[in-house]
């Protein structure tokens, strides 16, 4: 595991703890029936305190993913990352796993530029560019388009998680998602700290994502570098 991060617009620290052990667990890295370490040495290492930890570990047994024995410790229930805020969210560090996190670049409402395939009610949208990690790994940079029909993203309000953020904030959630993984050209405005220039072939995913209505609400396009990050998706 690796200590979380404290960035401005992040979750919750204790849903930063629970969200890794989550991608830890789907990952393999932690096993159905593994016992976790003890609490103070996870919270030592975590570099949070036991009563954080121990918050991040409620969160797991609510979720049916955790077992508490008294007297004995803490133990892993796999049981699926449906109930995850990263449920959706396909990429791994090649070893598996690692906590997303995001560096917003801008957010703009705008008219779709032509070159958008179609989706949703309205010709206005929401655009959220950002830069992506898992822990401290630099990974991606991605374009995210919502339909206005669903509502507009204040970046005041914005975490990392844009899930939780339709929610919390907007009201609905995502369902469902179609991913289109191929490659691509780094965009004209991918940020210098990238891990790779401007126009220089790496992983691409689009993909349409669905609320409770028959039409797509949600367009997104992922650079990501293949050598730092993997597209995963597991079937059950």
């Amino acid at each position: 595991m690796t200590p979380t991060s404290r960035n401005p617009n992040a979750l919750p620290m204790y849903i930063q703890i629970s969200e890794l052990l989550i991608r830890d667990i789907a990952a393999g890295r932690l096993i159905d029936g593994e016992r976790l370490p003890p609490e103070r040495d996870m919270a030592a290492e975590l570099q949070v305190s036991v009563g954080t930890l121990r918050k991040s570990l409620a969160e797991l047994e609510k979720k049916g993913m955790l077992e508490r024995i008294q007297g004995s410790g803490n133990y892993v229930r796999e049981t699926g990352t449906q109930n995850s805020v990263y449920a959706m969210f396909r990429l791994e560090l090649p070893e598996g796993g690692g906590l997303p996190r995001a560096d917003i670049l801008s957010v703009d409402q705008l008219e779709k530029p032509d070159d958008l395939p179609e989706f949703g009610k309205s010709n206005i949208g929401s655009r959220v560019r950002r830069m992506r990690y898992l822990n401290d790994t630099i990974i991606a940079v991605e374009e995210i388009w919502l339909d206005e029909s669903v509502g507009l993203i204040d970046q005041n309000l914005l975490s990392d998680s844009l899930y939780r953020y339709y929610q919390q904030q907007l009201g609905f959630w995502i369902s469902r998602a179609e991913d289109r993984v191929s490659v691509g050209l780094l965009p004209h405005w991918t940020p210098p700290g990238f891990t790779k220039p401007i126009g220089e072939t790496v992983g691409y995913i689009e993909r349409f994502s669905w609320s409770e209505k028959p039409d797509p609400v949600e367009f997104s396009k992922t650079w990501f570098d293949a050598d730092r990050a993997t597209y995963v998706q597991r079937l059950k």
